[in-house]
C-alpha cells in the first residue's frame, strides 16, 4: 500500500477555483491509477476523477466533466485535481485514493485513502 496525505482545500465562492494535490509516500507511485472522490455531508462517498499509472488515460464523473482536470507528476509522486468553475453542490470532503492495475470509477478497487481535505463552495 502507499500512503496518502491530501491538501488544498478551502472555503471559495461559487464560480472559484481550488487545486487539490495529493502526495504520496513510497518508491512506486508509477505503478498506482490515482482517483478522487468527494463525500458531502448525509451522502456516500462518490467518484470525481481517477487517472491512469501515466496520466494518458482520465475519466470523470458528469458532474464535474469540463469543470475538473485530474493529474499527475510521477516525479513528485503527486496527484492534482484542479477545480474551476466551483458550486455550492461540490462542497464536501475529497479524498484521494490509490489502487493497483488500471484506473476505476469504482471505490471498491481503491485500497489505499487518504485523510480528505475539506472543500466549501459558497453561493
Amino acid at each position: 500500500q502507499v500512503q496518502l496525505v491530501e491538501s488544498g482545500g478551502g472555503w471559495v465562492q461559487a464560480g472559484g477555483s481550488l487545486r487539490l494535490s495529493c502526495a504520496a509516500s513510497g518508491r512506486t507511485f508509477s505503478s498506482y491509477a490515482m482517483g478522487w472522490f468527494r463525500q458531502a455531508p448525509g451522502k456516500e462517498r462518490a467518484f470525481v476523477a481517477t487517472i491512469n499509472w501515466s496520466g494518458g488515460i482520465t475519466y470523470y464523473a458528469s458532474s464535474v466533466k469540463g469543470r475538473f482536470t485530474i493529474s499527475r507528476d510521477n516525479a513528485k509522486n503527486t496527484v492534482y485535481l484542479q477545480m474551476n468553475s466551483l458550486k455550492p453542490e461540490d462542497t464536501a470532503v475529497y479524498y484521494c485514493a490509490a489502487k493497483m492495475g488500471g484506473s476505476s470509477s469504482a471505490l471498491t478497487e481503491y485500497d489505499s485513502w487518504g485523510q480528505g481535505t475539506q472543500v466549501t463552495v459558497s453561493s
